[in-house]
């Protein structure tokens, strides 16, 4: 049986000083057999005309690709759509495309772009790429099989040049390649995710501009993964009766299992046979509720405003993931989820109990049954933005 991989994908940019939007673009598209095509584009110049140039390119090509077409089809259908410069009589995007299969089986077609890196077991590992030409254009590609923990990245040229900020001031002179991959190799083995990985590339690129980018800067980064399983209980059922089955059923699944809620850790530790008891590595947060142990269960956490916190660091993930230096590094329980949901998960269950907390009761204008389900909702729909599996029970 062919074992299933997963692409963990983060990208995101830096606009050029001095312009509201910027010229690089990156789209990713999931194809009907489960593969996935991201394609990073960087239009010519900067600004409104090159974010035109970039994401027309970016979008075709990302789709056309996923339906199987030639890429020397695909390359000149997008140099036929792409609008001419009015200034530079030109229409030019360059791009790299990276199409990863469910064994893990890549496909790089790459123009223009710094070559993309691969690092394996925190080295860079060589691409065997060859060339053809589509047109006038020299197109670079290469295809090879995967393994569980590889990293690729691909980049504009903006992360190259990071060290030359606008106006010409430097902080340590241009940052080529070979700077780039040193850089992020021993960062590639921490087990951080690929939005993470690809925030603190952007992030030393900003400090290598001195905080003005002399040009639009993005970095895409793909973490290769096996498929792991998460398990999320919350809450009692509405029915006491089905206690038992609820929790038969949660522990039944493989993967890590944690609970949320004080009412539903001691329904867990009645059914483990076990006690709930003091957690000693678990920091004090005053925004995050402390919770216990149980043997048993991987995660212990209070319930709704731990997930309240976990919500709110999911949003900010899914922007520009300011919060990460918080939740990587701090033992508050919140963090502490949110590394399992967002850095190990790939298949999320969650295990929803409908009954309403008596806790909660004359905490109207706070905390509503209402507002739960609508954090957990929240919660879920970010998760799935993630590339995440989702999938939830009622009780």
């Amino acid at each position: 049986m062919t074992e299933t991989f997963y692409a963990d994908i983060g990208y995101g940019s830096l606009t050029k000083e001095g312009e509201m939007i910027c010229g690089d673009h990156v789209e990713q598209v999931e194809c009907e057999d489960g593969s996935t095509v991201v394609v990073l584009a960087d239009g010519l110049g900067s600004g409104v005309k090159a974010c035109i140039l970039s994401t027309l390119t970016s979008t075709m090509l990302s789709r056309m690709i996923a339906e199987d077409l030639p890429i020397a089809d695909c390359v000149n259908a997008v140099a036929e759509a792409l609008p001419i410069c009015s200034v530079r009589e030109l229409a030019y995007s360059t791009f790299t495309v990276l199409h990863i299969s469910t064994s893990g089986l890549l496909s790089i077609f790459q123009y223009d772009n710094p070559s993309a890196i691969l690092l394996r077991d925190g080295a860079e590992v060589e691409i065997p790429f060859s060339s053809f030409i589509v047109g006038d254009k020299v197109i670079e590609s290469a295809r090879m099989q995967l393994q569980k923990g590889d990293v690729i990245i691909a980049v504009s040229d903006g992360v190259e040049n990071a060290g030359v900020a606008h106006g010409g001031a430097s902080y340590e002179g241009r940052w080529g390649r070979a700077d780039i991959a040193e850089y992020m190799e021993p960062i590639s083995v921490v087990g951080f995710s690929a939005k993470t990985m690809n925030t603190i590339l952007l992030d030393e690129c900003f400090k290598r501009y001195v905080a003005e980018p002399g040009d639009d800067t993005t970095a895409l980064t793909i973490c290769i993964k096996g498929r792991e399983q998460v398990n999320v209980l919350i809450g009692p059922p509405a029915n006491m009766t089905d206690n038992k089955k609820m929790m038969s059923l949660f522990f039944s699944k493989r993967g890590k299992h944690i609970v949320c809620g004080g009412t539903t850790a001691s329904i867990a530790a009645d059914y483990l046979g076990e006690k709930i008891v003091e957690d000693p590595y678990i920091q004090s947060d005053p925004d995050v509720p402390a919770m216990g142990k149980i043997k048993g269960v991987d995660l212990t956490t209070e319930g709704v405003l731990t997930i309240g916190k976990v919500l709110q660091y999911a949003e900010d993930y899914l922007e520009d993931n300011g919060t990460y230096v918080q939740w990587c590094y701090s033992r508050d329980s919140a963090s502490l989820m949110a590394r399992i949901l967002f850095e190990e998960a790939t298949d999320i269950d969650f295990f929803i109990g409908s009954a309403v907390n008596p806790a909660h009761q004359g905490m109207e204008e706070t905390i509503t049954f209402s507002t739960k389900m609508k954090i957990i909702n929240d919660l879920k729909k970010c998760l799935k933005k993630m590339g995440k599996r989702v999938r939830s029970t009622y009780f």
